[in-house]
This record gives structure tokens, sequence and C-alpha cells, in this order.
């Protein structure tokens, strides 16, 4: 595990809870030099304004390379109000959600969230909210009502010596909760060189991993000396305490998958799938039009408007159908409708209208099978065929109210035609060097690239086929590497702090 610094003002603040040798005191730790190997802040010290001995504390634990909480970012953005409200767009809803339930009472309400814990039953989701933009150990939320609704009057940070006394013991379970390892005499501790967040979504009906393949993941991160932890959506105001975040739940912008990304990555954290690949992938839109200006080969299309369709329905009339009319985001076959009529194309194109002003028409291409070849790093991971669901024209078939899909195999990626690899390669490097399943059609000696996956799938007993428990340790060997130059690059910037003082 990473090491954890719990900074306070004096020892003697830390005097009501379980002795620990991660606390230290600000003097001291403001003394420490680039020989400290604390990876992990938490600043509990007064003084968090501008400044401040508080401030100075996530400074230097910035310039060090430490993640911190609250952070310097966090620190400024709650000493000025305007900034603040910039943050926390979209409070007022979550309020109104909680006042419509009942749960806001009287004029005024002061809460005290202890990395997100408002200790009143019904309001977690307003107190991890809040700390999950605004990542602070310990805040002070004040409500009021306004007319008939409620509106956060203030939001501010505050040192651990504000406690009450009959707050420790909340404060303490919420301490345990958020940082596990605290709790931990160092000879309980396992010595892991890194800590990697794996996201996932226990309810997900199709994931991007399935619960063995997980099981592999942490495996093969273990055996590498990566602590893999797996957190869900709620544990967005942790990622500062973990060195790299692996998203294994389904990816979209309008999202919290791309925003805890986001935050990750400016947290500086090894980040897959990363911002950049989550944008340019999730749009179909976007790769149809990337795919084009680089020429790589892809089906024949075209974009439709939602302000011309007057100008559709004498499109539609020229056109040869079957035709297949896609969604911008939709993923697992959803979102893509197979049209065989003008009259179709344009009822189907209206009611798609509705939630995309773009829609993207292509050509039909029949085929037994897809291929779908995963890259990470810029190399080849596994090469797959995915066969069509019995009866459908699609891999997965959502009718009836139940989701079936067609078989596939998983081959050696040396057999796999040329044409395919070198198509599948060219269109992950106009993305990134992260990991990603590119989908194509062979139809005879042409070859297509249909999407290119920020976020492919990788199940036990389908994609690791060929490679078995290597394809798991390959992965994570990428992150190994990136860690590891990560932790090299911050240590000249470490250096040149120390030896400034």
């Amino acid at each position: 595990m990473s090491r954890l610094r719990i900074v306070v003002d004096r020892i003697s603040d830390w005097r009501p809870f379980y002795p620990s040798d991660d606390v230290i005191t600000a003097r001291d730790f403001l003394a420490l030099d680039a020989s400290d190997k604390a990876t992990h802040v938490i600043n509990l010290c007064g003084e968090l304004g501008y400044l401040g001995t508080g401030y100075y504390v996530s400074l230097l634990a910035q310039a060090r390379g430490q993640r911190v909480q609250p952070s310097v970012e966090t620190l400024n953005q709650l000493s000025r109000k305007a900034l603040t409200h910039l943050e926390l767009d979209g409070v007022d809803a979550v309020i109104a959600e909680q006042a419509k339930r009942g749960l806001l009472e009287g004029d005024q309400l002061r809460l005290r969230l202890f990395f997100g814990d408002s200790g009143l039953p019904g309001l977690e989701r307003l107190g991890r909210w809040l700390f999950e933009r605004m990542p602070a150990p310990i805040l002070e939320a004040r409500l009021g009502r306004r007319g008939e609704g409620w509106r956060l009057e203030r939001l501010k940070p505050l040192p651990l010596e504000a406690l009450r006394e009959d707050e420790e013991e909340r404060f303490a379970r919420a301490l345990n909760r958020h940082s596990r390892q605290v709790w931990r005499t160092p000879a309980a501790r396992r010595r892991y060189r890194f800590d990697l967040a794996m996201l996932v979504d226990p309810g997900e009906a199709l994931p991007p991993s399935n619960r063995a393949a997980i099981k592999q993941f942490i495996r093969a991160g273990r055996r590498l000396g990566i602590d893999v932890s797996l957190i869900t959506r709620k544990d967005e105001g942790r990622l500062a305490e973990f060195d790299a975040l692996f998203i294994r739940e389904t990816t979209n912008l309008d999202h919290h998958t791309y925003r805890m990304a986001k935050r990750a990555e400016h947290e500086g954290l090894v980040v897959i799938d990363d911002p950049r690949s989550i944008l340019r992938c999730t749009n179909k839109v976007y790769l149809h039009a990337l795919l084009g200006t680089h020429d790589i080969p892809a089906p024949r299309g075209r974009l439709l408007h939602r302000g011309d369709l007057p100008a559709l329905r004498r499109l539609a009339a020229t056109l040869s159908y079957p035709q297949v009319l896609k969604v911008p985001d939709g993923a697992f076959s959803r979102g893509v409708v197979k049209i065989e009529s003008s009259e179709q194309l344009v009822r189907e194109a209206s009611t798609l209208f509705e939630d995309s002003a773009l829609l993207l028409l292509q050509e039909w291409m029949p085929t037994e099978y897809d291929w779908r070849i995963g890259v990470i790093d810029g190399e080849v991971l596994f090469a797959s065929r995915y066969y069509m669901a019995r009866g459908h024209w699609q891999i997965y078939d959502h009718s009836k109210g139940k989701v079936r899909s067609g078989g596939f195999d998983t081959i050696d990626p040396a057999k796999v035609p040329a044409k395919v690899i070198k198509a599948a390669l060219r269109a992950t490097r106009l993305i990134g060097d992260g990991l990603y399943g590119v989908d194509l059609k062979q139809s005879e000696q042409r070859v297509v690239v249909i999407e290119v996956n920020d976020n492919p799938n990788i199940d036990a007993g389908i994609e690791d086929v060929f490679l078995g428990r290597e394809i798991y340790t390959r992965v994570m060997k990428v992150f190994l590497e990136r860690m590891e130059a990560r932790r090299r690059s911050l240590a000249p910037a470490q250096s040149a702090t120390s030896s400034s003082g």
C-alpha cells in the first residue's frame, strides 16, 4: 500500500483517536525532504486560506508529487464564491430532491461532512455529491430556505480541531472507510508499490469485464506489486488515494465515468480509459469524420441533420436498401436500426432526431461475423470474431425484452489477415495509446473499420481464450510502466523542492 500522511496542527489534536504512525504535525511535514516515501496526504490542519499553514501543507504535498485532500485547487475554489458555484453547478437540483422527500426541516440546516458522510439518514446523497466535487476531509455546508426552495448558502473546509466531542466517533468511522490502511499496523500492511482503482458497476447488465476477469486483473496486478481495489461511482472523492484508474464500466460522455476519468487525470493518475479516448470513441459521428479525414476504410455513409427532414424525404427515395441508421452514442448494438425502405428511414429518423441533432446513415454490409482487434499501448492484445445472434443481423439482439448474442472465437493474432490488423492499428493511432477494441468487417478483400471502442470487453472465457491469464498481465504491465515513469518524472521536482529549502 502507498504510505499515508495525516497532517494535523498539533499531535494533541489526534489524541481522541487510535494512535497511528501516519500522523504528523504540519511543522514536521513541511520540513520533510524528497526522501519521504509517502504518496498520499490527508490535510486536517487549520489556516486553510491562501498562504496559511494548511494551505502550504497542500501546496508542498502537490509539489512533491503526493496526492492530497484537500488539493490547492479545492481550497482556492472554496475560498472564492464564484468558483464554488461554478464547480457546484447542479447542487440546487440535488437539494430540491432532498427537500421534496421531506428531509430538510426548519429554515436553516448546518451539515458537518466527514469525507462526504453527513451523519443524517436520507442525506447521504447530498453529502456524497458535495464531497465528490469538493473533496475535503471536513466540510461544513450551510443550507437555507429561500421562499419555497432551499439553497446552499455556504460551503467551507474545517480543521480537525473544529470537531465537537460528539462528532469524533463519526469522523473516525468515516476516515476508516475512506482510508482503510490508516488503521492497520505497519507490520500488517502488505507492501505494494502502487495502488490502482478499478471502476465497476456491480449492477451493470453488460459490463466490459465479467467477474472472473475482474478477479484475474486483481491477481495480475498484485503479482506485479500493484494493489487493485474495486470502486464504484460513489468513490469519486477517493480517487486521490490511488496511482491509477482502470475503468471497467461502460463509458459515456454525459456520465460519471467521463467525469471520474477527468478528475483522475487532473489528480495525476494514470488513466485508462483516459478522457480524450472516451470523447473520441463514444460518438459515432466523430469517428465517421475522423476515419474519413485520414483515409481509413470505413462503410460508406453520410450525416443527417435534424433540420433537413424535407431534404431527407427526397434523399430517401434515391437510396438503395437496406441501410443502417445510427445514433451517435449507442453501445452494444443499441441505437442502431436496419432500414428497409424510404418510408422507414423517414419514420425512424424523425424519432431518433428527438434525442440527437445528427444521425449517421451507412451502407449495410452483411457478414457472418465482425472482427474485434484488441489494442493496448499501440500493440495487438487479442483478436476475436463475434458472430451475429441467431436469426438476427447484429451481434447483440435486444428484441423481445432479452439480450441475446452470437458465438465467438478468439485466435492467434498472427493468423488474422494483415489488412485487418493494419486497419485496426491505424485507427487506434488516431485515438491515443490506451486500451481499445476495433470492430471491423471483412467482405472478400474489402476491410472496413466499423468503430473504435475505448472500453472493449475483456471477459474470462472469451477474449482471454488464446492468451489465458497473460492477457491480464499485459494490461497491468502497461499500468506498471506508466506509473513507474510518472514516479521517475516526479523525482527531479521532489529533489528540487528539497534542495531549494
